[in-house]
């Protein structure tokens, strides 16, 4: 988690960064006779190895690290993919980056974007915050969850850096900011059934983690 502590940055604007598959009766039906077991012996063998491999599909989106693990490597139901690096091109082309904030399950955090929207190119890096503000008077953790939509931009949507997944503890009455550095890969620009994309929306949900593991959020104010 990276430390605000020092020299806040200023979160009124996102920051564009420079990163950059003969026949006879008898022997006749003693071979059906024959076929018919090793027939029967195939369909058992076929249903076990269906059950085998719906039973491991089941375990994998049953185990939320493992689920999470796919989706951010596919970008499956709008999940971005993350990278160390960014090694996409710039181009000429844009789009509209909208910020939106949630919180769940009545978590007394006040949680919001630093901004409302920015234009990217496609390939450019951009650093935008996030801000969050505990208004209890008893220390919270969170963890966040986020998505991307249209669902069909997520796959090109890469995040370098992001808070997401990781416990926030935030004390009473604190604000912290919460930084989060992308780009839309270029390779967009090469789907013909993705040049309808004008806007897309990265949104983050904040729950409160039940039995924290003690992890500080930095204080920034």
């Amino acid at each position: 988690m990276i430390d605000n502590s020092e020299n806040k940055p200023n979160t009124q604007q996102a920051v564009e960064l420079n990163d950059s598959q003969p026949n006879d009766n008898t022997s006749h039906d003693n071979t059906s006779n024959n076929a018919a077991p090793n027939e029967s012996g195939n369909k058992k063998t076929l249903t076990i190895l269906a059950g085998v491999a719906l039973g491991m599909l089941s375990l994998g989106f049953a185990s939320k690290p493992l689920y999470d693990t796919f989706c951010k490597v596919t970008g499956y139901g709008g999940t971005t993919r993350q990278a160390d690096v960014n090694k996409s091109e710039v181009i000429e082309r844009s789009v509209t980056v909208n910020f939106d904030s949630n919180v769940s399950g009545g978590l007394p955090w006040e949680f919001k974007p630093a901004i409302n929207s920015v234009d990217v190119q496609l390939g450019q890096s951009t650093l935008a915050y996030y801000e969050a503000v505990n208004t209890t008077d008893r220390a919270i953790t969170g963890t966040s969850t986020f998505n991307v939509t249209p669902i069909k931009a997520a796959p090109y949507f890469i995040k370098t850096e992001c808070f997401c997944f990781t416990e926030q503890r935030i004390e009473p009455g604190q604000t912290v900011s919460f930084p989060v550095i992308f780009h839309i890969d270029a390779l967009m620009d090469t789907e013909s059934r993705l040049d309808d994309i004008k806007d897309i929306t990265l949104s983050y949900t904040f729950f409160e983690v039940e039995n924290p593991t003690g992890k500080l959020a930095e204080k920034t104010n």
